[in-house]
This record gives C-alpha cells, structure tokens and sequence, in this order.
C-alpha cells in the first residue's frame, strides 16, 4: 500500500476521482477504431499529465476511468484537458 502514496518533499498524498464521460443521448459511436482511437488518446494524455489510471473503460456509449493524480492537479482542470 506504500508504494501506492505520492510522496513529495513535504507531503504525502494519494488523491483518486471516478470520472465518466456520456456520449450526448448515449448514442453509441464509441466503436471499433473509434473506440481505439479514444482509449489512446485518454492513455496518451494521462501520461503526458502525470495521471496514472488506476482503471478504465471504454463502452459504446461511455467511457469509466478511476484516475490518481496530484495535490498540485485539481479535477476541473484535469477535465479540461
């Protein structure tokens, strides 16, 4: 569970969210390469953020991600994004 903590110079933190994006009407266009093409761009996000994706999912009409991130991130901007 340690190694879980972000650790910096004076704190300690380990700072999770639930996030779920809906497509308008739920609508499900999220398929094939769409679909692919999402769950890259959420990954290639995340890690130029300094997010780390604790889990994830990409349905048809929804996408789930349980995120960890930074004291110095806050959701809104996050979202943003």
């Amino acid at each position: 569970m340690t190694s879980d903590i972000r650790k910096g110079s004076h704190t300690v933190s380990r700072l999770t969210c639930h996030v779920v994006w809906v497509t308008k009407y739920r609508f499900k266009v999220l398929k094939g390469d769409v679909q692919k093409r999402c769950r890259e761009l959420l990954i290639q996000i995340c890690e130029a953020e300094g997010i780390e994706i604790l889990k994830g999912v990409v349905s048809s009409d929804h996408v789930h991600m349980h995120i960890e991130y930074a004291p110095k991130q806050n959701v809104s901007t996050i979202l943003k994004a």
